[in-house]
């Protein structure tokens, strides 16, 4: 059984969530755009301020302030959803290339799951931090920034346009624009 959880008001929440079975989904870039296109529907819908992402080829951090706080569940589940949703269906028309096909096959649900669907895109949870002080608010930017680096992808974090690292240092809004916080 999962526990309810509690989002305190007014505070920032950095949230990490994971690709089910830790399948690579995002080292694709169309499906980086995808995410980024769902992000900025949620963010429109729901009115938070999103502070800082990065995505990863197999996980996504964000640094967010969802009004109210108990909508973070919610922002989090649009999000998966919609994302599910769209790379599904272009894993399943595009099942004859290789790539497509292997992905789809690792994202299949093992027969004993009892579920609506036979293939599941995100991990089931997503896990939250709330970030209390300016001090870990700057923290956690520099750690999602400097995560593709930490992990091989780029010698440097400018290099990753999937990060707000490039909003920040480079003032460059033309994947996702910022948010301050008022």
């Amino acid at each position: 059984m999962t526990r309810p959880r509690y989002f305190v008001p007014g505070q920032l929440q950095f949230i990490t969530a994971s690709t089910y079975r830790r399948v690579p989904l995002f080292s694709s870039p169309r499906f980086c755009r995808e995410l980024v296109r769902a992000l900025a529907q949620v963010r429109e819908e729901f009115k938070f301020r999103l502070l800082g992402w990065v995505l990863m080829p197999e996980h996504f951090h964000l640094l967010f302030w969802p009004q109210p706080a108990e909508s973070t569940s919610r922002i989090v589940q649009q999000l998966k959803q919609r994302t599910a949703a769209s790379i599904l269906r272009v894993l399943r028309r595009n099942a004859a290339n290789p790539w497509c096909a292997r992905t789809l096959e690792r994202l299949r649900l093992p027969p004993s799951v009892h579920d609506q669907t036979a293939f599941r895109v995100w991990q089931r949870r997503f896990y939250p931090f709330g970030i209390y002080s300016e001090k870990k608010r700057l923290e956690k930017l520099a750690y999602l920034h400097g995560n593709p680096v930490k992990r091989g992808l780029v010698s440097s974090p400018d290099q990753r346009p999937w990060s707000s690292f490039r909003f920040y240092h480079l003032g460059d809004d033309s994947v996702l624009r910022m948010d301050h916080m008022p």
